[in-house]
C-alpha cells in the first residue's frame, strides 16, 4: 500500500509529460514557455512521487511532502497562465 500512492502521482504526471513535448515541437512565441511550464509540472509531480515514497508510513512527513507538491504544481501553473495572458497582451 506505501507503493500505491507514489505510483499513482507518477503516472498522473505522464499527461504532463506528453503535453510537455508536444508543445516543445510546435513552432511559436510562447511554445516553448509552455513547454518549459509543463515540464516542470511533471517534474514537481515526479518529485513528488518520490518524496511520497520517501515518506513511508509517516503522516506527517505524507502531508508536508503532499503540501509541497500541491504549491509546487498550483505555482507553476499560475505562473504559466499569467505567462501566456503577458504574451498574448503583447500581440
Amino acid at each position: 500500500m506505501e507503493l500505491f500512492a507514489p505510483l499513482l502521482v507518477a503516472i498522473g504526471a505522464m499527461p504532463a509529460l506528453g503535453i510537455a513535448a508536444w508543445y516543445a515541437r510546435v513552432t511559436g512565441p510562447l511554445a516553448r514557455i509552455v513547454a518549459l511550464h509543463w515540464a516542470l509540472i511533471a517534474l514537481s509531480m515526479f518529485l513528488g512521487a518520490a518524496g511520497l515514497y520517501w515518506a513511508a508510513a509517516d503522516e506527517g512527513r505524507i502531508a508536508t511532502v503532499a503540501i509541497l507538491m500541491v504549491v509546487a504544481v498550483n505555482a507553476l501553473a499560475l505562473s504559466m497562465v499569467l505567462r501566456l495572458r503577458r504574451g498574448e497582451r503583447g500581440r
